[in-house]
């Protein structure tokens, strides 16, 4: 994973996480792999990787099993918010990167249509 300068490290293994999560990945109500192996694999610290799950404990997509380990939530209500919320982000930075590039709003729908022909 490569992390970018501007956004703090957690917030972008919070992102990396929930995109796993809303790929089916990380299943509901399954475990997800151990805070070392994440540190691991992300070639991050491992209390940077705690973070980054504490937040998602206390937003309710994760939860933890004392001596288990850290599971994603059963709750599909909140998985299908948490989606929407990752779409939504994904088209807020795609048309502000279209209006930096000049592009208008009203234009915006049919380039996207030409894109997708």
């Amino acid at each position: 994973m490569e992390f970018k300068d501007n956004i703090p490290i957690y917030l972008q293994i919070e992102q990396y996480l929930y995109r796993q999560v809303v790929m089916g990945k990380m299943k509901a109500g399954k475990k997800i792999p151990s805070v070392r192996k994440l540190a691991v694999e992300l070639t991050v610290n491992v209390n940077t990787v705690q973070r980054a799950l504490q937040q998602m404990n206390e937003q309710g997509i994760l939860y933890t099993k004392r001596g288990e380990g850290n599971f994603v939530t059963k709750d599909t209500e909140l998985l299908a918010q948490t989606k929407k919320k990752l779409i939504d982000n994904e088209l807020s930075e795609f048309v502000q990167n279209m209006n930096k590039l000049g592009v208008e709003r009203d234009k915006i729908v049919s380039i996207l249509k030409d894109y997708l022909k």
